[in-house]
């Protein structure tokens, strides 16, 4: 083995903050107003999926349909990737955001 040299490795461990891999940051569900759903049917659809009173569903609902969107929901992805697909199952226009 003339002419070769031979190295072994060096490894470093470098700390990186913990928030390189791991972004905390709530996950939010949007919905959107669209020209299809009645506002008694939207008001109605968060109450049976998120269990809100009538007055919270209706207010959310007129946000809706005055600004065009509003938040109905947060959480951790899986949960808010969940609230939207069962939106989506009762035909309502919804997307999820990092918030």
């Amino acid at each position: 083995m003339t002419g070769r040299l031979q190295t072994t490795p060096v490894i470093e461990k470098i700390d990186l903050p913990s928030s390189i891999f791991e972004d905390d940051r709530p996950w939010k569900v949007i919905v959107w107003n669209d020209p299809i759903n009645l506002m008694t049917y939207v008001t109605w659809v968060l109450i049976r999926l998120f269990g809100y009173s009538q007055e919270k569903a209706h207010a959310l609902m007129m946000q809706v349909h005055t600004n065009g969107k509003a938040v109905v929901a947060s959480g951790d992805r899986e949960k808010v990737e969940l609230d939207a697909y069962r939106l989506h199952e009762y035909g309502l226009w919804a997307t999820i955001e990092q918030d």
